[in-house]
């Protein structure tokens, strides 16, 4: 490893004399010192691969004492059960998917013999549901890899981040999405439950927190009548993966026009929601973490849980589930110890193969992506 960089080094100050006094020379009209140019172009092009590219640094730090790629322990790596629970339908338009609702019932009446009825109909509107293209792209130098001797697992540790990454803003997405503000999203469950003067108000329960600290428990009910997942039109559902191989690439920063031999990969997702029902979701909002953590006026999450549910209109129309954050998973496990009466209806079974807690047969998913610091909902 020491013989290489030596290597590299001495390269760097070889080449300095032939191209980088010479640029110095005639930006400047003086010469530098091959040290001098050494820190300099070292530090641009630090400066410069530092942002998007992975560096000599970035390569050294992913090695073991053995000098082989590690496997990397996921810090920041989230839970987002959420994920593996929505139902997805290729949506009916290019750009997502248009849903026709029902607005209004037509008349009817009692009628008297020889007397007739008034003719009526029902009424209904098309909404009209975006999708997004959620995406990343990948340039490793091909040199850098192959510094460890094993592209592929060097490849691959750098992978599992973007992959980790697409997830963490898809769950992010589903449920801060705006795509009033950021016209490139799709509009999450939030936006669509932030008002308690709106008409799905009643699908709102709210927890009595007045801070700045709080968060969300949700009910849905998956089904392709009630809430799904989408994909345009024509195109395939899921994480989409791209490995092009060992392409040229043209940098944007540093010498114009200077190109390199990377391994480049892209990482795409097109999807979205479409909410045909929205009676079929509903929010638990204005949960004040620090209140309920401290058992000091909390909300009471097993009281929540049963009024969702009676906000359901039939939960047999789909797939149900409950979700929530690791705080308020925590803490409403707390809650069903301390409720000696019922037991709190809160216990474990096995869920598509896997054991997640259930709350009256209702699975919970965990989610890290829901925030404990959403604005209240007024």
């Amino acid at each position: 490893m020491y013989r290489m960089l030596f290597v590299l080094l001495a390269f760097v100050l070889a080449f300095s004399d032939s191209v980088f006094a010479q640029v110095v020379t005639s930006a400047h009209g003086t010469d530098h010192s091959k040290v001098e140019w050494l820190i300099y172009g070292l530090g641009a092009i630090g400066a410069v691969l530092g942002t998007g590219a992975l560096t000599l640094a970035d390569w050294a730090k992913r090695l073991d004492p053995n000098g082989k790629v590690p496997v990397i322990v996921e810090l920041l790596s989230q839970t987002n059960e959420i994920l593996l629970d929505m139902r997805w339908i290729e949506g009916n338009l290019p750009t997502g998917h248009r849903t026709t609702v029902r607005t209004g019932l037509p008349t009817v009446a009692w009628r008297l013999l020889n007397t007739g009825v008034t003719p009526s109909k029902s009424t209904t509107a098309q909404i009209d549901e975006q999708a997004g293209i959620l995406e990343a792209w990948s340039e490793v130098d091909v040199d850098l890899a192959k510094l460890n001797g094993n592209v592929q697992a060097f490849r691959l540790s750098e992978a599992r981040a973007f992959i980790e990454a697409m997830n963490q803003e898809m769950a992010q997405t589903l449920f801060y999405g705006n795509g009033g503000l950021a016209p490139e999203e799709f509009t999450g469950l939030s936006v669509r439950y932030s008002s308690l003067a709106a008409q799905n108000a009643q699908n709102i329960v709210p927890g009595g927190g007045v801070g700045a600290d709080n968060s969300s428990m949700w009910l849905v009910v998956w089904s392709d009548q009630t809430l799904m997942g989408i994909f345009p039109k024509g195109s395939v559902a899921g994480l989409q993966h791209d490995d092009y191989g060992e392409v040229t690439v043209e940098m944007t920063n540093g010498i114009g026009g200077s190109r390199m031999r990377a391994y480049q990969e892209r990482w795409q997702w097109k999807a979205g929601i479409a909410l045909k029902d929205w009676r079929y979701a509903v929010r638990m909002p204005n949960i004040d973490i620090s209140n309920l953590v401290a058992k000091s006026s909390a909300a009471d999450l097993i009281e929540m849980l049963i009024k969702a549910i009676h906000r359901i209109p039939a939960t047999g129309l789909g797939k149900p589930a409950i979700y929530m954050n690791r705080t308020l998973l925590e803490m409403l496990d707390i809650q069903r110890r301390d409720d000696v009466i019922s037991g709190g209806g809160l216990t474990y079974q096995d869920v598509d193969g896997v054991m997640r807690p259930t709350f009256r047969g209702i699975p919970i998913g965990k989610v890290d992506a829901l925030l404990e610091t959403e604005a209240l909902v007024v």
